[in-house]
């Protein structure tokens, strides 16, 4: 701002010219075509743009050094670009003749008006820096969501989280839904994850051998703990080899639970199937077995009637004669099936084997004839 002086020796401000009419004096005549302007404009905007991109890569590491998060360090290095861009935009906005304080009370104005339209975006970023500040989980760190998915963190920015699952799909969560879950982190401090798998043997099987056979089968595996000092966890100490407990003794049978450490949790699927197959082939060679729901129907004579089919010689339903027996679709009870004592067993039984037949065989014939003929001899 220049001042000039009047007669009267009252100083009057001059105008500073804008960015724009500077570059007019500057500029060649030839050049100043109509619309140039909005070409010079765009050229620093790109010149900007560029300018961002060659400042990340030359500040990169060093904010890499200085922040140990990779998520707050990708943040940092997006500001730094942000801020070039809206250098050169403000210097390309002088350009068209646009003074500093009229873009920042259109860019006030503008902002009033996106805040309440697009509430649910100033929402996320929000909680993005709730995020970033908390840390409940990092790039690279292996998470399961409350509805069972597990994906890998891939991005994480101020407006919404990208997750790489393991179905091989991405997944875009908005900030302010992901924070209103609850997340497990695999992946934080130490990778060890403790697994459990109950068994039900039966009361008659060994115990004892059962559980040294779930301890082997666990410890087996490769990508089990074995071993080793105990496992911290808070200011509890658990052991890191397998252990076999006896949890409940159960309606059909006792309850053994399996305890082990998998060193990596991507695999978990994976080495819980391999420790379940080691526990069936175990079992299978030591005759130890597993129990499962029994169900023991009795009848006695207050059950009722019992309408039976039985094999044999076709009675008077089908028009053939029959020479005995029971005929299909009668009702057989405890004192219909037999005169005597005996009879009724021999019948019961023939009628759960499915047939009764009194006519004598073949057999039974011959052993008849050769009989009498001894008797005559």
């Amino acid at each position: 701002m220049q001042s000039a002086t009047t007669s009267t020796g009252t100083p009057v401000p001059t105008p500073t010219p804008s960015v724009g009419e500077s570059l007019g004096g500057v500029v060649p005549q030839w050049l100043q075509f109509p619309g140039w302007r909005w070409v010079l404009a765009a050229l620093i905007l790109g010149f900007g743009i560029l300018l961002s991109r060659y400042v990340v890569r030359l500040v990169g590491r060093s904010v890499a050094k200085q922040f140990h998060r990779q998520s707050v360090a990708q943040m940092v290095l997006r500001l730094v670009r942000l801020g070039v861009v809206l250098v050169a935009l403000g210097v390309a906005a002088s350009v068209l003749g646009l003074e500093i304080g009229d873009l920042v009370l259109s860019v006030t104005v503008f902002s009033a008006v996106l805040g309440i339209v697009l509430a649910p975006i100033v929402g996320s970023i929000i909680n993005g820096l709730f995020i970033l500040a908390d840390q409940p989980y990092e790039i690279g760190d292996l998470i399961e969501l409350d509805d069972g998915r597990r994906a890998f963190v891939d991005e994480i920015t101020i407006r919404y989280t990208k997750l790489f699952t393991l179905d091989n799909t991405f997944l875009v969560i908005p900030n302010s839904a992901i924070r209103d879950h609850f997340v497990t982190n695999y992946s934080a401090e130490d990778e060890r994850v403790r697994l459990s798998l109950d068994v039900v043997v039966t009361y008659e099987s060994d115990t004892k051998h059962a559980r040294k056979l779930m301890r082997r089968a666990a410890a087996r595996d490769d990508e089990v703990v074995e071993g080793g000092p105990d496992i911290r966890i808070g200011s509890a100490r658990y052991p890191a080899r397998p252990t076999v407990l006896r949890s409940a003794f159960g309606d059909d049978g006792v309850v053994l639970t399996l305890r082990y450490w998998a060193q990596k949790p991507y695999k978990i699927p994976t080495i819980e199937s391999r420790v379940r197959d080691r526990i069936w082939d175990a079992f299978h060679d030591a005759d130890i077995e597993f129990a499962y729901p029994h169900r023991h129907l009795v009848f006695d004579d207050t059950s009722g009637t019992l309408d039976a089919r039985v094999s044999g010689q076709r009675g008077p339903l089908d028009g053939r004669e029959s020479s005995g027996g029971v005929a299909r679709g009668e009702e057989v009870t405890g004192g219909e099936a037999s005169g005597s004592d005996e009879r009724g067993v021999t019948e019961h039984a023939a009628v759960e084997r499915g047939a009764v037949d009194e006519s004598p065989t073949e057999t039974d014939a011959t052993d008849d004839a050769d009989e009498s003929s001894v008797d005559d001899a």
